[in-house]
């Protein structure tokens, strides 16, 4: 493992299981237990129909870039993400309907609307395991 100069996610109540499973490789989301609904990012009540009955729900990774934008410019209070320009973030829609953003490890001329891509993982630290997204077939 290098040594990640980049800001790090703070881990919380709400978001612990998900950290824990990216670090085995797994992409999970919240689904509520009562009306079915998923959501990302990781809340303490469903944002469909309020229940605080969540639990977890592993994604298969795989899903297709909704939007996205290419980072040329670092501003002053993120120079640690200078070496990575230019790069990609993205709107991922989940094949099971929950739209999350990452970053997607492909130039920017390699990346489209549309495109289909799956997840993987990367430790920055003995914490916190990383999640991108990639083109696939």
């Amino acid at each position: 493992m290098s040594e990640y100069k980049r800001p790090l996610p703070q881990i919380t109540e709400y978001t612990q299981a998900f950290w824990q499973a990216a670090k085995n490789g797994q992409l999970m989301i919240q689904e509520c237990r009562r009306c079915g609904h998923k959501q990302w990012y990781p809340r303490p009540s469903c944002t469909s129909c309020g229940s605080l009955d969540l639990g977890w729900r592993q994604s298969s990774g795989k899903g297709s870039i909704h939007s996205f934008t290419v980072i040329r410019r670092v501003v002053a209070n993120s120079p640690d993400f200078q070496r990575d320009i230019p790069f990609v973030i993205a709107e991922v829609d989940l094949d099971e309907g929950v739209r999350m953003y990452a970053r997607v490890e492909a130039s920017p001329e390699q990346v489209r609307v549309g495109q289909r891509v799956k997840v993987s993982f990367r430790e920055a630290t003995p914490e916190i395991t990383l999640y991108t997204f990639s083109p696939s077939a």
